[in-house]
């Protein structure tokens, strides 16, 4: 996969930017295309550079915590195959 040209604070930092500028030279100034500041915007638009790291960090979260789910979901169902096993 390829890997991103701006980081997503960097993106954040260039869509305020393009709130004040005009969209074509914000574009032109960056060296992207105003396709991706729109697409940016759509994507990005309502998080502020403290947003979306926090935004980061619950997302985190939420992948360990589905992890713990799906292992204590598996444990489950192993110890109920062994209790209907007879010995």
């Amino acid at each position: 996969m390829k890997k991103a040209r701006y980081s997503e604070e960097q993106i954040v930092r260039i869509l305020r930017e393009a709130d004040r500028c005009p969209v074509a030279e914000v574009a032109k100034r960056h060296g992207i295309s105003e396709q991706s500041i729109y697409g940016w915007r759509k994507r990005y638009g309502e998080f502020g550079v403290d947003e979306l790291r926090r935004f980061k960090g619950i997302e985190a979260e939420n992948v360990r915590l589905r992890k713990l789910l799906v292992e204590r979901d598996l444990e489950i169902e192993v110890m109920k195959e062994i209790n209907r096993r007879k010995w």
